[in-house]
């Protein structure tokens, strides 16, 4: 077993141990939208369930030297954003979409992907989605870095309405295998859903 000590460490090289043993990693497609009503999206693998008691979901957004990038400051702006979950159909435009762009540059035309109407927000989401989750900020926190240059914004959103496909809904569950997940792994890499089974949690 090979002991390294994370503070001799730079960020480049600690994000290479992380990214590589914390797989897989859920995947967050997220829209949001610029004060002048541009949509914007961008995926994100620091993603994960906070609470179902309200319904609250993390999303951990990196800055550039310290500076936001545009999903942090739509969503500080305007309080809403939508998450989906990538599959295997869409995953290539999702890919798509994390190229830098302006902020008044859309990455959800650049992709072809369809806006479609939220419910009980305003921002928009995508169609090709099997599932989306419309969100409103609860909070926001600047963490690593220094005060001055933070490192990442964690976003926590309630959960406000739920966009779930027909052909996955099952008596209040999801359809796992219909939904062909994609997990994010290391560099390049991604994966899909493989061999699944069942253990028992002791009482």
């Amino acid at each position: 077993m090979i002991a390294i000590d994370p503070g001799l460490l730079d960020a480049k090289e600690n994000y290479k141990f992380l990214t590589g043993s914390i797989i897989p990693r859920p995947i967050a497609f997220v829209t949001s939208e610029t004060e002048n009503g541009v949509l914007n999206a961008a995926p994100f693998s620091y993603f994960n369930i906070v609470t179902a008691d309200p319904p609250l979901i993390s999303i951990s957004v990196g800055r550039k030297n310290g500076e936001m990038k545009d999903t942090s400051r739509n969503i500080l702006v305007n309080k809403e954003f939508v998450v989906h979950i990538p599959d295997e159909s869409y995953i290539e435009a999702v890919n798509v979409t994390a190229a830098s762009l302006p902020p008044a540059e859309s990455e959800v035309e650049l992709a072809g992907l369809t806006p479609v109407k939220s419910t009980a927000i305003s921002v928009p989401g995508v169609k090709e989605a099997s599932i989306r989750l419309e969100c409103v900020l609860q909070q926001s926190i600047p963490l690593g870095g220094t005060n001055s240059k933070p490192s990442t914004d964690l976003i926590i959103g309630k959960v406000v309405h739920y966009h779930i496909s027909e052909e996955l809904y099952d008596k209040g569950r999801i359809d796992a295998s219909g939904l062909k997940p994609i997990g994010r792994l290391a560099g390049h890499d991604y994966m899909k859903l493989g061999e699944r089974f069942s253990i028992e949690r002791p009482k």
